[in-house]
């Protein structure tokens, strides 16, 4: 009995529609980020990786290729200006023929010398109308390329207390996403995300999901809270967060990736592979209101190999989602209304530790697609082909000035 069959009569006997599981895996969409193909690194220094992708082409080649090994990216988010080109309808034409498209736009308004006080919080009108042409330019790429939504987040904040008054920065961030929210075309949603610290170190203006959460009640169903993994205090319920929002109906999406000390960037599912399986928990518990989140990888691969490390975040990801899909979730309302609460912790733990790897497996040999991925990888020569292409360039491809 070949171990997908094992499982599959393991599953079968708890009451689990294994077919309706292998059809929810084959349907999952994972976003890429244009810019964890490039050269990426911390503050204190960029690593160049042999290969690494320069330029928006090169960034959808790649992001194309990871996708025919999965089979589930089959959209990229790009950022502005880092992956500004001067003809969009070839780019989008160009991703198309990669089997891809372009999916969110990413502003940037933390690297220019302007917005060291700020950008869309600057007590200065003229450097807000700057920031704001620059979304309003962003959702006219996003028009042109197809993409669905706006992805926002900021580094203002200030260094010391008595720098800026919090309540006259705040009502400037809300009447600048209300110019921008109106600007939006009726088919565009706008995903607005938080962060604890940094740059900013003494107050952030959206630091935390409660603060955007506001702001987007403020301006109507299409603005939502986009939730990065790596943005929040050290023992925030993570799951918690997702639940609540979920049940509000403001859940736009996710940044996925993993911390262990700050915003680390590092492989989703490396360091905390528990928590991620707990948000897909509740992503799989909340059924319909989850239909519309976005899935996104964001990460800042520094030391690894692009392409490989990319790989590694979605089969991560799928593993938690697969783990989700496999909950006995009758026994775990029986328990959980009988308040038997280990009985009901041990419902979660055992589809946690099941090795859902023979499952994804199957799924992806039913697709057309390699059961191991980063075997696949290995064996075809294409990181080694890149290579010998583009070379190693000292530039980060991914973080440029901003102009």
């Amino acid at each position: 009995m070949s171990h997908y069959q094992y499982l599959a009569d393991q599953l079968a006997s708890k009451g689990i529609d294994v077919e309706a599981v292998k059809a929810r895996l084959k349907a999952q969409r994972i976003e890429l980020p244009s810019w964890g193909f490039a050269n990426t690194g911390t503050r204190f220094k960029t690593y160049a990786w042999p290969g690494a992708a320069r330029n928006i082409y090169e960034k959808l080649a790649d992001a194309g290729f990871v996708h025919r090994l999965t089979g589930v990216c089959p959209t990229v988010a790009i950022h502005i200006p880092w992956d500004k080109v001067d003809d969009w309808e070839a780019l989008a034409a160009y991703a198309q023929a990669q089997g891809i498209s372009i999916g969110a736009v990413n502003t940037n308004t933390f690297q220019a010398d302007r917005y060291k006080w700020g950008s869309l919080t600057h007590a200065d009108p003229a450097i807000r109308r700057i920031a704001l042409e620059h979304h309003l330019e962003c959702i006219e790429i996003a028009k042109r390329v197809g993409g669905y939504a706006l992805s926002l987040w900021y580094g203002d904040g200030t260094n010391y207390a008595g720098q800026e008054s919090f309540v006259e920065r705040r009502h400037r961030m809300i009447a600048f996403f209300r110019e921008v929210y109106a600007a939006l075309p009726g088919n565009m949603r706008m995903l607005i995300e938080y962060k604890l610290y940094e740059p900013a170190f003494y107050h952030t203006d959206l630091a935390d999901w409660g603060q955007a959460y506001a702001i987007c009640a403020k301006l109507g169903p299409r603005a939502q809270v986009l939730v990065d993994l790596g943005h929040h205090a050290h023992g925030v319920n993570i799951e918690h967060i997702v639940a609540t929002l979920l049940d509000e109906g403001k859940l736009g999406g996710f940044h996925f990736n993993n911390r262990k000390y700050g915003d680390d960037d590092l492989i989703v599912g490396t360091i905390n592979p528990l928590e991620l399986f707990l948000i897909f928990n509740e992503l799989v518990a909340a059924g319909e209101a989850a239909k519309d989140v976005a899935y996104m990888i964001d990460q800042s691969h520094v030391i690894e190999p692009k392409i490989e490390a990319m790989v590694h975040s979605v089969i991560n990801i799928q593993i938690a989602y697969a783990k989700a899909l496999i909950v006995d979730r009758a026994t775990l309302r029986e328990r959980q209304a009988a308040h038997d609460v280990l009985g009901a912790h041990r419902v979660l733990m055992d589809a946690f530790e099941t090795d859902v790897r023979p499952l994804l497996a199957q799924v992806r040999t039913e697709m057309g697609l390699p059961p191991d991925p980063i075997a696949a990888l290995r064996q075809s020569g294409y990181e080694s082909k890149i290579a010998a292409e583009r070379g190693t360039s000292a530039a980060a491809g991914g973080y440029p000035e901003g102009d």
